[in-house]
């Protein structure tokens, strides 16, 4: 018997290696701390509704039992939040694992998808990772998504997928639900609109797409969020029956966890805790405005739970993300052009808040003394 094990399958072995995320208590061992300020993962600041931490932790008296693997009862609640049939939603542990299906499904080897470069690293990394061809367009001057330029994208490649964060992670921007449906109608008749709205419940349920099932749009949503669930992996899809069950052939039966499932379905039912949620993310986006304002710092436009800084180039964001993390403050920055010399910064408690706050203005002052050089 050989002593070397058996080569990786080609499609796997031909990948470059891959690390999307640095996870925060990496960088805290790093540096030699217990904690960090987490600002850096778009996590909830404001815990989970403390109802749903109380059903979560009445199912550890069952936690040798598994999970309903139809999660029946939470897409019976959330079927009646959407004006939908149960048929049209599936539960999965969070909005990766659903973009993991809908590239499974709906992507053979060599098939183009197409998304904005720079926009989510994780459904680039299911693409690249299942065989298909991922083609790519820059986000506009301003660091919105330029929809002409996926459209046309998408037609030039005959793409299958486009994807579309809404809200955008990472530059926090979004497009009304107008602007939604013009670009669904642009797309190639064969494509499938893949809608991820994972910050959904920061923006004013009117400005989103009306809650129709489309036979063209994915729309996934999540309990990382708002909700505060992050840990919990648990996210949702409304789509088309069909594709529903075309997901229900390929999806783990177990793949979410029973106190995932009970958390859930109480912290659906908790809207004034969610809202209160969202009332204080606002209060800290304008508080972070007002902060760059006060440095010198210019911001983008926000309707998720983050913030982008502009701190000037790509080697002076990378240098000020090294500086917070000295400080002990968590916050990441995108990768690509032109939102690159940004760091996105989430918000935070208020005490986090003047944390990070004060760690800014010392890391700037930091940076003036000791300037970056640019090639």
């Amino acid at each position: 018997m050989s002593e070397a094990p058996p080569p990786a399958a080609p499609l796997v072995a031909a990948l470059p290696a891959s690390r999307p995320f640095v996870a925060p208590e990496e960088l805290a061992r790093r540096t030699g701390r217990a904690t960090l300020v987490r600002l850096g993962a778009n996590e909830s600041a404001f815990g989970a509704p403390p109802a749903a931490l109380a059903a979560m932790r009445s199912e550890l008296e069952r936690i040798a039992w598994y999970g309903d693997p139809e999660s029946t009862e939470l897409r019976e609640a959330l079927a009646a939040r959407h004006g939908c049939g149960v048929e049209n939603i599936t539960v999965a542990a969070g909005i990766d694992d659903l973009l993991g299906l809908a590239v499974r499904a709906y992507l053979a080897p060599g098939d183009a998808a197409v998304a904005t470069y720079g926009s989510y690293a994780t459904y680039a990394y299911h693409v690249t990772g299942y065989g298909a061809k991922l083609e790519t367009v820059p986000y506009d001057p301003g660091g919105s998504q330029n929809l002409a330029a996926l459209v046309a994208r998408a037609h030039d490649t005959r793409a299958r997928h486009v994807y579309l964060a809404n809200p955008d992670n990472p530059s926090g921007s979004f497009v009304g639900a107008d602007d939604v449906r013009a670009f669904a109608d642009l797309l190639p008749p064969d494509a499938l609109l893949i809608l991820d709205e994972a910050y959904g419940d920061f923006v004013a349920p009117g400005d989103l797409l009306p809650e129709a099932i489309d036979p063209r749009i994915l729309r996934m949503r999540t309990f990382s969020k708002a909700y505060g669930l992050a840990g919990a992996r648990i996210g949702y899809c409304v789509a088309d029956p069909s594709i529903i069950a075309t997901f229900a052939k390929i999806r783990l039966q177990f793949g979410v966890n029973r106190s995932a499932q009970a958390g859930a379905l109480v912290a659906l039912g908790e809207r004034a805790f969610v809202a209160d949620v969202v009332a204080e993310v606002a209060r800290g986006r304008a508080e972070y405005r007002a902060l760059g304002e006060r440095l010198g710092l210019g911001t983008l436009p926000s309707h998720t739970n983050f913030v982008c800084f502009d701190i000037g180039s790509r080697e002076r964001a990378e240098a000020m993300v090294e500086a917070l993390l000295d400080r002990g403050i968590f916050v990441r920055k995108p990768g690509a052009p032109p939102l690159d010399g940004h760091i996105r910064v989430s918000v935070g408690t208020a005490s986090q808040r003047a944390e990070f706050a004060q760690a800014l203005a010392e890391a700037l002052a930091t940076l003036a003394t000791n300037p970056v050089s640019c090639p």
